[in-house]
């Protein structure tokens, strides 16, 4: 079978049960935008040896992410089936990361950061800066169609884990991390009352 079909030449592709969008589609925007993350990871991946201990976490988000991509070409209305799970789990799955990954840590996470610090951390910034462009993507679409509620939740806490992960790697690697200022709600509480109060 070859790998090209000539269908798209007119500026359309096809989505799960056999519709046909223009490509610049709010649907395929989103999947482009996801698409783009999975291959980060990938390269991610590639950098870290091959017994690095994310890898087989890293490979479980590679294949949520193709999952949910598969939910997310399938409009609501299509009568067709799909058989791929949903990572329903995806939120807790990340949030058990980020909790392990933070009290390995030395020091908090209290401050915006630079993105940067070495190749893995800032290839990991990179893919947070993706999952975000990624979740802008899937709120437009949310407004034209209805998106299983456990995909929203999972790309939203992605991106906070691979912040968590550049922070880490860091640590790891005994890089100081550059600073930003304190995260707003930090800074409130530490600012000093004024005389009004």
């Amino acid at each position: 079978m070859k790998i090209y079909t000539k269908k798209g030449d007119s500026g359309t592709t096809g989505l799960f049960g056999g519709s046909r969008v223009p490509k610049d589609d709010i649907r395929v925007e989103c999947l482009g935008a996801l698409d783009e993350v999975n291959s980060t990871i990938g390269l991610l991946r590639v950098k870290l040896s091959a017994d690095h201990e994310w890898q087989p976490k890293l490979h479980r988000i590679q294949k949520d992410m193709m999952d949910m991509m598969s939910h997310l070409a399938r409009p609501s209305d299509c009568k067709k089936v799909n058989s791929n799970p949903m990572p329903e789990d995806g939120a807790a799955f990340c949030e058990t990361w980020i909790d392990e990954l933070e009290a390995a840590m030395k020091s908090p996470s209290d401050y915006f950061l630079l993105p940067g610090g070495n190749e893995i951390s800032a290839l990991c910034h990179m893919v947070r800066t993706q999952m975000r462009r990624g979740e802008r993507r899937l709120v437009s679409l949310m407004k034209a169609d209805a998106v299983h509620a456990a995909i929203p939740a999972y790309i939203n806490r992605l991106s906070d884990l691979f912040f968590t992960l550049a922070r880490a790697e860091m640590d790891k690697a005994g890089v100081a991390e550059e600073k930003w200022q304190l995260f707003l709600y930090k800074r409130f509480r530490s600012d000093p009352p004024s005389d009004n109060s």
